[in-house]
């Protein structure tokens, strides 16, 4: 099988530029037309055809860059809620000489003198319990003037203490609520110049109250 003219010319032209030569286009008188690297013989018309050099050699092609790997950005987490301070510590004591509740914010008190005759232990009105007969004298205190004696005295005063216990989460809340009523109140009430401690009181009950 013959190779087409398409064929030789690429061969003549690969060959030509690798030898940095002339191409020949050489026509017959029938019109047939042949590239060669030699110069045409014979009748045959004939054309010279000059290849450029080859230029370098082009380098491969570079391969992709490796996508850059990028790192998941980590959400910073949200700041801590801040939280009140939970309510002060409170204790409801009961008081020795009378038994009256009263709120404290400590749950100790020192040991106090008291009238014997206070505290219940003798079934009698102070004025029997004081009266003429060995006592103290009658209750008013200008009947008695230097007829009470530190014998008499030590002898009728005992110590006592008041008990007190800690108030829970609820009852703390309920009683410095009612104390900031309170307080609200007097405020109301209160003169120009009486209101500064009020107010300081009213602040420090707010804050307190804020852990409730």
């Amino acid at each position: 099988m013959r190779p087409s003219r398409l064929s030789l010319l690429l061969l003549l032209l690969s060959t030509a530029a690798l030898a940095d030569d002339a191409v020949y286009k050489c026509t017959a008188s029938n019109g047939s037309v042949i590239y060669q690297d030699k110069p045409c013989t014979g009748t045959q018309r004939q054309q010279v055809m000059d290849m450029p050099p080859p230029g370098p050699a082009m380098p491969p092609p570079r391969a992709p860059a490796p996508a850059a790997t990028v790192a998941p950005v980590e959400e910073a987490p949200p700041p801590p809620v801040e939280r009140p301070p939970p309510p002060p510590q409170m204790f409801a004591c009961v008081r020795a000489t009378d038994g009256k509740v009263y709120l404290s914010n400590s749950g100790y008190h020192e040991p106090y003198m008291a009238p014997w005759g206070m505290l219940g232990a003798v079934q009698m009105p102070l004025a029997q319990a004081y009266g003429p007969s060995g006592g103290a004298g009658i209750s008013a205190p200008e009947a008695n003037r230097g007829k009470i004696t530190p014998g008499l005295i030590a002898s009728r005063y005992v110590w006592v203490q008041d008990q007190c216990r800690p108030l829970s989460y609820e009852e703390t809340c309920r009683a410095l609520r009612d104390e900031f009523d309170d307080n609200a109140r007097k405020l109301r009430r209160a003169f120009k110049s009486d209101r500064p401690p009020l107010e300081r009181r009213e602040k420090e009950l707010q804050g307190q109250l804020a852990g409730c």
